[in-house]
């Protein structure tokens, strides 16, 4: 009998640098051992620089989903690089239980960047830890309370967030789920009949994401506003997605009438490296005492490091303007190609519908046929979420793979 301990030292090596394994040998290690739960595409990704990787065979191709909105400063940018390689020499790993530069003065940076004075920031380890603690943080602060989110927003795969998240596919074979979230319509009408004086908090997506990129209308996030002044509830902005130069600005509430109680960020503020936040204005800032969350890789040296590096690009005063210059092209371009009906968004974040759907076949054959990576959020709907680094030439060329697609 083979035990637990001698099956370990069964398993293929690896390193950095060996000879890569070809698509095929991946997916049978992605059969083999890996438990079923993405629909991968038919692509293995070995090197990346800039807005574009290459897979074992030496192909290129054109980046144009970013790993979800997390490459905003493009595949292995330099100053991300270099900034990891010095921290990686000098320390790796503290507990929360100790100070540590790195972070605390990225908390700073964040803090100082977002919902005004007094703001003060949790780091975690991804979106869905931000939302979780987020959520505590509300319902702290009320000491009670439900939570009032809307209709196709998506938040996350943990059970706070996914309890945040109406979607019946994906909410139903894990029921039952966390009590005290209220389902409105996404309409200013929705939402403030949605709010009483039970609700902790509203949560919400100032642009939809994974439900086809809706951009949420300012009449609706002023009601918000008002419906949570009225009951002196938190309005919560996730901003995981739309964050951090995606849309134009720093945050996308910068570009609407209301500034949010709190915003959660992850994606692409580590450059490519795991981390999350949540960002406490004034009014919550006090909220959470000593003991009531933790995390034991939050905060990382190495992490924060990578994140001041990304801040460095993002926060290149040039970028918002670029930003939604280059997306304003993207936009109208798409929208001159046959088949189209439809397009949504801001700044790098664009989603456009097809008559008669075909989303995910047109993704496929955009990987094999123009080696341009997007995805598809629904039958009809696709993505696209460029490096923010992307150029002029860059989004024509993506345009003009995508014509001889549609053509």
């Amino acid at each position: 009998m083979t035990t637990s301990s001698e099956s370990n030292l069964t398993g293929g090596a690896w390193a950095p640098g060996g000879v890569a394994a070809g698509l095929a040998d991946l997916q049978s290690l992605d059969d083999q051992f890996t438990i079923d739960t993405y629909a991968r595409l038919p692509l293995d990704a070995v090197r990346g620089e800039g807005t574009r990787f290459w897979d074992a065979e030496g192909t290129e191709y054109l980046d144009f989903l970013a790993g979800i909105s997390v490459s905003n400063v493009g595949h292995c940018h330099p100053k991300v690089v270099a900034a990891v390689q010095a921290q990686v020499a000098t320390l790796l790993h503290v507990s929360n239980l100790v100070h540590s530069e790195p972070a605390l003065r990225l908390a700073e940076r964040l803090a100082t960047n977002s919902l005004g004075d007094g703001s003060k920031v949790f780091f975690c380890n991804s979106g869905a830890e931000a939302i979780e603690g987020v959520l505590k943080l509300a319902r702290r602060a009320k000491l009670a309370g439900d939570f009032v989110v809307v209709r196709e927003g998506f938040h996350g795969r943990t059970y706070g967030a996914l309890s945040a998240t109406p979607q019946e596919a994906k909410q139903a074979p894990f029921a039952p789920l966390v009590p005290g979230f209220v389902v409105a319509e996404p309409t200013a009408d929705g939402i403030t009949n949605a709010v009483t004086e039970r609700t902790a908090a509203v949560l919400i997506e100032p642009i939809r994401g994974e439900s086809g990129v809706h951009v949420v209308p300012d009449d609706v996030l002023v009601a918000a506003r008002q419906a949570c002044d009225r009951v002196g509830a938190a309005l919560i902005f996730d901003e995981i997605q739309t964050g951090l130069g995606r849309t134009g600005p720093l945050w996308r509430f910068q570009s609407t009438p209301v500034v949010p109680d709190a915003l959660t960020t992850a994606k692409a503020l580590g450059g490519g490296f795991p981390i999350g936040a949540f960002i406490a204005g004034p009014k919550l800032a006090g909220a959470l005492q000593r003991g009531d969350h933790g995390s034991t890789f939050a905060g990382s040296p190495i992490i924060a490091a990578a994140a001041h590096a990304t801040l460095d690009v993002l926060m290149d005063p040039a970028l918002p303007a670029a930003t939604e210059r280059l997306g304003a092209r993207l936009r109208d371009g798409i929208g001159r190609l046959p088949g189209v009906t439809e397009v949504r968004g801001a700044g790098l974040m664009v989603g456009f519908d097809l008559d008669g759907g075909g989303a995910p076949e047109l993704v496929l054959r955009a990987i094999a046929e123009e080696q341009l990576l997007m995805n598809a959020t629904g039958p009809a709907t696709v993505r696209l979420l460029p490096p923010l680094v992307v150029t002029e030439a860059e989004i024509d060329d993506a345009l003009a793979r995508l014509g001889r697609l549609l053509a």
